[in-house]
């Protein structure tokens, strides 16, 4: 949880790491609470626009490229030919934006739970909503674990989980059930992320208990890729990627052609986010 001192600095305290990340602030631009959590929007003095949900830092006009690249361009680029995807969660579009760069997705659909995050991103990120208006992308605003569930069997291509920690709403994102509904969701070569925290502080609470359940649930392989993410805890985070075929290996010269800009993900990025430290073996 974090909070604002009388010194202008918004500090979020990770308890199970017993350490804290701070930014120093111009001042808050709005506050409300919605029907499932409360939303903070500041203005930093370094990183930008920073929003805050229920007191956890969610994203920084400054680094969120990191993490939205890596959500994105390596599931799409290790599936053989993605056209169908869904994102759960990533309410602030970031996601979304990264996936339409790629010309061959004919849809992609963000099921997001909290219709005021997207539209306090449309009005404070901008940037991140720059392709709301794409003929591809469709909104629905409501329960993510419940649409998977009803998903038609083999209609999606790739599942994109960004979600917030798991607790609260996204609690169930982190099931083996869920997990299930995607497996069946998902196509032949189809296959699944996910934002799984940290390696310093969540291994045993999170990333274990996910690669376990995800390959409970039928996945033949899993992997977590790793990536610095300055705003979040420990500063070092993961997206752990699922799948029916095989993971280990990508469209290692698509990446290196990608016709659109990145300011992290290239091929030699995503070659060595496949190496597993020993930290996760």
């Amino acid at each position: 949880m974090g909070g604002l001192d009388e010194h202008r600095w918004f500090t979020e305290i990770c308890e199970e790491g017993g350490s804290a990340f701070s930014l120093k602030l111009r001042g808050k631009l709005h506050e409300e609470r919605t029907p499932f959590q409360r939303i903070e929007i500041y203005d930093t003095e370094f990183f930008g626009h920073l929003m805050v949900i229920d007191g956890f830092v969610m994203l920084t006009a400054l680094d969120n490229f990191l993490y939205h690249e890596m959500m994105a361009h390596p599931a799409l680029f290790t599936h053989p030919d993605p056209k169908r995807v869904v994102i759960i969660g990533g309410g602030d579009c970031g996601t979304l934006r990264e996936v339409l760069r790629h010309a061959g997705v004919e849809h992609a659909l963000q099921v997001e739970i909290d219709e005021r995050v997207t539209r306090l991103a449309e009005q404070y990120f901008p940037e991140l909503c720059e392709s709301n208006d794409d003929p591809r992308a469709e909104f629905l605003f409501g329960d993510g674990i419940r649409w998977m569930k009803e998903a038609e069997p083999g209609s999606v291509d790739v599942v994109i989980v960004d979600s917030t920690d798991p607790i609260g709403p996204a609690e169930g994102l982190f099931t083996e059930a869920f997990y299930r509904d995607c497996h069946r969701a998902l196509g032949g070569h189809g296959l699944i992320v996910q934002q799984s925290e940290s390696p310093l502080f969540h291994l045993d609470s999170i990333i274990r208990p996910m690669h376990r359940a995800m390959r409970a649930a039928g996945f033949g392989d899993t992997h977590s890729l790793q990536f610095p993410q300055p705003c979040y805890p420990s500063g070092w985070w993961t997206a752990t990627l699922a799948g029916k075929g095989d993971i280990r290996t990508f469209r290692e010269t698509d990446a290196a052609a990608k016709p659109f800009p990145t300011r992290y993900y290239n091929a030699a990025i995503h070659r060595a986010a496949l190496a597993t430290p020993e930290l996760l073996r």
